[in-house]
């Protein structure tokens, strides 16, 4: 029996350059930085103690009709005592995707045939950190009953099938900074195989906290010497480049099957088409210096999708701007592509947003699902001194027919995925 084909019929985002699908897309088209200054942002924070003081952070400033996050737009009562960050940007784009895709009022039988795949790398580090000193002052007795409801990594997804009724799987991924990938990619699976009709998938991450600046700072990942000039600081692909620069959101999709969007009249903004996994099995920060994992995972999307290189456009690449991960990666690319890399537009748009550890991966499927759909390819921010002979789509964003668009994520521990979405044929 022939696999069911899945389509995407409905996007949400939360995301450092806009809240909502119009704003964050004429945004990153636009060349316009969501990274800004944490002192600045919360100047009680503690980060001007930190030698990286930069972060893409989701804007505040009024509410969804201006492209910001509003928690109160979203949230029923009693919602933000009981929700953790990291759940309520992913209640937000939830019900974006579910408006976008006007899956809004199914019947009870269609909750049956409707699932939820949504994940996060981190989920509530504030909460760990509060539930602490709760402890530390005041013993066990002050800490929150709300405590472990909160940080569970998978209670996004546990509070949007809630939120919805949707009763088909409910799934959680948490693989590092491939989890939206893994997310997304999974939840296509749960429909080929029969286990749902519709899936809301995605996943989410609120990390704007000292302690996870100071732990990633440890390991000489971030971007150090932007302070005073933040926009500059997230550089992949450029020579300058020094380290990524944390960020927050999230993004959800809504996945269907085919004849199920066909006969309901759904706008389907494209197909997924492949989906690759590997693992590196080499270290658990650094990946092999020829981005073995990396080839894998896209080779097997493309066998996955029955396609070849020369078929896609666009690469949404993983590109963290770390010396390191970009240099391997667009090895990784050269050596998957061969001849086709020359004919390929190749950004990354955490250039824009900053790196959103487990959200990386769903926010950066929307810009590729955009990007299929409008035959736009997002620019590379603050490239200046490219390290590669690729077109790293600089500074400004490209029109050109784009039929299949490929995006990469990668995880601490070895973990790779790549997903294709392409044109419904």
């Amino acid at each position: 029996m022939a696999a069911r084909r899945v389509v995407v019929t409905g996007l949400g985002i939360v995301s450092p350059v806009g809240v909502g699908i119009t704003h964050a897309w004429r945004n990153i088209i636009a060349g316009k930085s969501g990274v800004g200054s944490l002192v600045s942002a919360y100047p009680n924070g503690g980060y001007e103690k930190m030698p990286s003081q930069v972060a893409g952070i989701v804007p505040c400033s009024g509410g969804y009709a201006q492209g910001a996050f509003d928690a109160q737009e979203w949230l029923v009562p009693g919602d933000s005592k009981r929700l953790a960050a990291f759940s309520q940007f992913a209640l937000c784009a939830a019900h974006q995707a579910l408006q976008d895709a006007e899956w809004t009022a199914p019947t009870h039988e269609q909750c049956e045939r409707t699932g939820v795949c949504f994940g996060t790398g981190i989920g509530s580090l504030e909460d760990i950190q509060i539930a602490h000193t709760q402890l530390q002052t005041g013993g066990a007795r002050k800490v929150s009953p709300m405590f472990v409801p909160k940080i569970l990594c998978n209670m996004a997804a546990g509070n949007i099938s809630i939120r919805y009724g949707f009763y088909g799987p409910n799934h959680a991924v948490s693989t590092a900074c491939t989890t939206g990938a893994h997310a997304i990619g999974d939840a296509m699976r749960f429909i080929q195989h029969g286990d749902a009709d519709v899936m809301l998938a995605g996943a989410t991450e609120a990390p704007l906290q000292p302690l996870a600046v100071a732990g990633f700072s440890k390991i000489k990942a971030l971007a150090l010497g932007f302070n005073d000039c933040p926009h500059a600081a997230s550089r992949p692909f450029d020579r300058d480049r020094a380290g990524f620069v944390i960020g927050e959101g999230a993004a959800a999709l809504v996945l269907e099957e085919l004849d199920h969007a066909r006969q309901r009249g759904a706008h389907i903004y494209a197909e997924v088409c492949g989906y690759g996994l590997s693992g590196d099995a080499h270290h658990i920060t650094a990946p092999p210096p020829d981005g073995a994992g990396a080839q894998r995972a896209m080779r097997r999307a493309l066998h996955s999708a029955q396609m070849d290189p020369a078929d896609i456009a666009y690469i949404n690449a993983h590109a963290t701007s770390t010396p390191l991960g970009d240099a391997i990666e667009s090895r990784a690319i050269m050596s998957v592509f061969g001849s086709a890399a020359s004919e390929l537009a190749v950004s990354s748009t955490k250039s824009a947003t900053g790196h959103l550890l487990g959200a990386a991966g769903a926010v950066e499927a929307v810009f590729s699902i955009l990007a299929v759909a409008n035959n736009i390819a997002p620019p590379t921010l603050n490239l200046d001194n490219p390290d590669f002979d690729l077109n790293y789509v600089p500074h400004t964003a490209q029109e050109r027919p784009i039929n299949a668009a490929l995006t990469n994520s990668f995880g601490f521990g070895g973990t790779n995925a790549a997903l294709i979405f392409a044109k419904l044929r």
